[in-house]
This record gives structure tokens, C-alpha cells and sequence, in this order.
């Protein structure tokens, strides 16, 4: 094995052991370092036609939602248990997520679990966005 190839293994367990709020920051240090955007990501593609855009559009069913909470409201106490109890953060991560709201709760879920959390959290007084 190569020693790129051992400390790239190294990184990966260090990462690994992060909290979600870690590599929520992680994330965001490593595109303020790199200046990495979304479009870097995006592959080149042509526009579709009218026709070929309708067909597109048919097919493709979004099914990975972000669920993000817009704002705690006046039951911060009970917003943060039911977030635990949603996500299995831990007291600290839950507490960090209710203070820099607007913040992602979770990624990639399902349409279902999505309604879930925003439904959950929006009876105990949050505001939820579902994109």
C-alpha cells in the first residue's frame, strides 16, 4: 500500500468519528478553502427540446428531499427533544441546529420520512421547509 493511499485511509477513519454538525462544518471549510461551488459539481449537459424536456420532466419523479428548520418558535425546550428524537443527534449537535437555524436537519430522505420530520416538528411550533 502506498503512503497516499494510508493517509487517505487515515482520513477517512478520522472523518468517520465526526459528529453531523462536524462535517456540516468540515464541509463548509473545505468549499471556503477550495472555493468550491455547486456548479463545480454539475455536469455539462445540452438543453432539451420542448418535447424532449416534457418527456424528461415526466420521468423524473424527485425522490431525495432536504429538510431544513427554518425556525424553532416559542417551544425551543420541546422543538429540541423532538429533534433528538427525529435525527439520534446528541444534546449538543440538536442544541447547535436550533441555534443557526435555517439549518439542514437531514438530506437525501425520503418523501415520506421528510413529511415526517416537518410534520413532527411543525406540532411542536417549528417552521419546517421540505425542497
Amino acid at each position: 500500500m502506498t503512503e497516499t493511499k494510508k493517509n487517505i485511509d487515515q482520513l477517512i477513519e478520522s472523518i468517520g468519528t465526526l459528529t453531523v454538525t462536524e462535517l456540516a462544518d468540515l464541509v463548509k471549510a473545505l468549499k471556503d478553502k477550495f472555493n468550491i461551488t455547486a456548479q463545480a459539481f454539475a455536469p455539462a449537459a445540452q438543453a432539451p427540446s420542448g418535447a424532449q424536456a416534457g418527456a424528461q420532466a415526466a420521468e423524473e419523479v424527485k425522490s431525495d428531499f432536504i429538510v431544513t428548520l427554518v425556525s424553532v418558535g416559542d417551544k425551543k425546550i420541546q422543538v429540541l427533544k423532538e429533534l433528538r428524537a427525529l435525527t439520534n443527534l446528541g444534546l449538543k449537535e440538536a442544541k447547535d441546529v436550533i441555534d443557526k437555524t435555517p439549518a439542514v436537519i437531514k438530506e437525501d430522505a425520503s418523501k415520506e420520512e421528510a413529511d415526517k420530520i416537518k410534520s413532527k416538528l411543525e406540532e411542536v411550533g417549528a417552521k419546517v421547509e421540505i425542497k
